[in-house]
Parts: structure tokens; sequence; C-alpha cells
């Protein structure tokens, strides 16, 4: 009998932790989704950061990452998701 308590609430914690990251993971959803159907803009952000390069900076750096964000208005975590997501798809040379 105890172990069955135990089992449930593994379940409530389980279900609980995924309607929590339910919002989250939609937002990171339509974060990229911008980017995704705009190549222009994937392009423009590819150029961006070969100019980092060019710089001799990482397009990852905390400098790079911070201009990202405030030019898009964004936390640092959603601009290294940007970022991550457009060089890896649209700019593999940049490093």
């Amino acid at each position: 009998m105890r172990s069955l308590h135990y089992l449930k609430f593994a379940a409530v914690a389980a279900v609980s932790t995924l309607m929590a990251a339910a919002p989250a993971s939609r937002a990171q959803s339509s974060l990229l989704e911008s980017v995704k159907r705009n190549p222009g803009e994937a392009q423009a952000l590819c150029q961006q950061f070969k100019s980092i390069n060019a710089r001799g900076e990482s397009a990852l750096s905390s400098q790079s990452i911070a201009v990202i964000a405030g030019q898009r208005n964004l936390n640092k975590t959603e601009a290294e998701i940007v970022a991550t997501y457009v060089i890896g798809l649209n700019c593999p040379d940049v490093r």
C-alpha cells in the first residue's frame, strides 16, 4: 500500500513538472519561429556573427550575446538560444 502511495506521488510530480515546462517550451518555440519564417533575418544574424569572428571574437561570447539580447529585446538565455540555433542551421562556418 505504501509503494502505491509513492507511485501516485511520483506520477503527480512528473505531471506537474511537465506542465510547468510546457509554457517554457512554447515560448522557446515562438522565439525561434521568427528566425525560421524569415531566412533573411537568419542571414543578417550570420553576417553579424561573421563580423564578430573577423574581430577575433566568438559569436557566442558574453559580449556578443549581450548585443543580440539588446537588439532583440531578449534575456541572455533567449539570445543564446537564438544565436546557437541560427549558427547551427544557417552559418556552420561561424565560431
